[in-house]
């Protein structure tokens, strides 16, 4: 049985983007929006073209390569009240893989609902039009699907919102901390009677919405809604599952390897923090014929074609000229500019600071997609402090004098800080 395990889409992200051309258009890859009129995407932000080519990378990955069932563990837009637009492409995407008979479940992540409870998530959609080979995990508990290869069997950890757990009476007077406590051990135990409810001779996976307490963040944290309640390794990682797929972190990580516990990433990066971080999707090969916790046959990453995050330091001495060292800089990193969203940081003295251009800077970076931001980090000069043995024989006066001397401020300035100080000084004076 092989699995397609891939979360986090957040389709409708528009950072860094522009309008798409017909340019644009054209370069994108063969996969995107098969047999689709690519014209209807002029004008969409060129982000969301970014994000809509990688989740059809995964689609096409899938059907392929003959994977038996996608699981998507949360997280398909950006935003909990998504477009009709963006919930269209979604849909597309999820309806070409059921349309090839490979089975899809979709868990609920935090952005997938609403901003006020008991409303519609962004997926109940899909079971209310009763779209065949997709099952929608919005509570926790145990789903079986049939594939190609045989049953499986899928516990469903959608997320959880605190504000339900707040407004039942048993935890009115309870603090936030206590609250998440309460909600961290209820999911500890319905994760526990679900497994323990498994049939142990078919093959049985956890898709999970959630943070694992030793997991390492990266942009999420930026695009948070709603409060964090984390569970322990021992909890997910339970010997009743041949693998636990997670979702909700942006950094594709391997927390366990019995069973395989694994956050396959995002598939776009969101900003620079997940500049270094390859995305992807993960797939994976189970022998249904053994027995449980000897199921697993394979499992590997997927890269996927991200948009390029770069970030250029350069470092300027005195005797540099700053604009055409950062231009240099600039050209020594041209395979990575090229079409990515770019930052350029440079550091250089306070005496060069006049001589920098920013429009040079800017022509060079031409065949960037974006330009996220060009920073001066100006290295001002350190002032002399009074030294210990001149403090102590300046009168007060005196000392505010040099003081205001060695600021470098204007003559109007110094002449303000020299009348405040004195009549405060002579205030203390006439109070002692």
């Amino acid at each position: 049985m092989r699995l397609l395990h891939l979360s986090d889409v957040h389709i409708g992200v528009e950072n860094y983007g522009r309008p798409a051309t017909e340019a644009d258009l054209e370069a994108l890859p063969s996969h995107f929006a098969p047999g689709m009129d690519r014209a209807q995407y002029l004008g969409v932000s060129t982000r969301s073209l970014d994000f809509l080519s990688t989740l059809d990378y995964a689609v096409s990955y899938a059907i392929s390569n003959n994977v038996d069932a996608v699981l998507f563990a949360g997280d398909a837009y950006k935003n909990r009240d998504p477009s009709q637009t963006h919930q269209r492409e979604f849909a597309r995407r999820i309806a070409r893989l059921a349309g090839e008979g490979v089975p899809v479940f979709l868990t609920v992540g935090n952005h997938d609902l609403p901003r006020v409870a008991n409303r519609a998530t962004a997926l109940e959609i899909f079971p209310t039009l009763d779209v065949a080979n997709v099952t929608v995990g919005s509570t926790l508990d145990t789903y079986r699907m049939t594939t190609r290869a045989g049953e499986l069997q899928v516990v469903s950890l959608p997320w959880v919102r605190l504000g339900q757990i707040m407004a039942q009476e048993e935890t009115r007077d309870m603090s936030m901390e206590q609250i998440t406590r309460v909600v961290e051990d209820r999911l500890a135990a319905g994760i526990q009677r679900e497994a323990a409810n498994l049939d142990p001779s078919l093959p049985a996976v956890l898709c999970a919405h959630v943070t694992a307490s030793s997991a390492q963040l990266s942009s999420e944290r930026s695009m948070m809604l709603g409060t964090d309640h984390v569970l322990t390794l021992s909890t997910l990682a339970n010997p009743a599952f041949d693998y636990v797929a997670l979702g909700h972190v942006h950094r594709h990580q391997v927390l366990t390897q019995n069973p395989i516990t694994t956050y396959s990433g995002s598939l776009q990066r969101i900003d620079f923090s997940e500049e270094k971080e390859d995305k992807g999707f993960c797939v994976i090969d189970l022998d249904t014929s053994a027995a449980r916790g000897e199921r697993m046959k394979s499992f590997q990453f997927v890269t996927v074609a991200a948009r390029t995050f770069t970030t250029v330091q350069v470092t300027v001495r005195a005797d540099q000229d700053p604009t055409e060292t950062t231009v240099n800089a600039i050209a020594k990193k041209a395979g990575e500019v090229a079409g990515a969203v770019v930052r350029v940081r440079i550091e250089m003295p306070e005496e060069m600071e006049p001589a920098f251009q920013e429009t040079p800077i800017r022509q060079a970076l031409a065949a960037a997609h974006h330009i996220a931001g060009i920073e001066r980090q100006v290295i001002r000069t350190r002032r002399t402090r009074l030294g210990d043995e001149s403090a102590a024989t300046l009168t007060p006066l005196q000392a505010l004098r040099q003081y205001a001397g060695l600021r470098n401020m204007t003559a109007e300035r110094e002449h303000r800080l020299l009348e405040q100080g004195e009549r405060l000084i002579q205030e203390e004076l006439e109070g002692e």
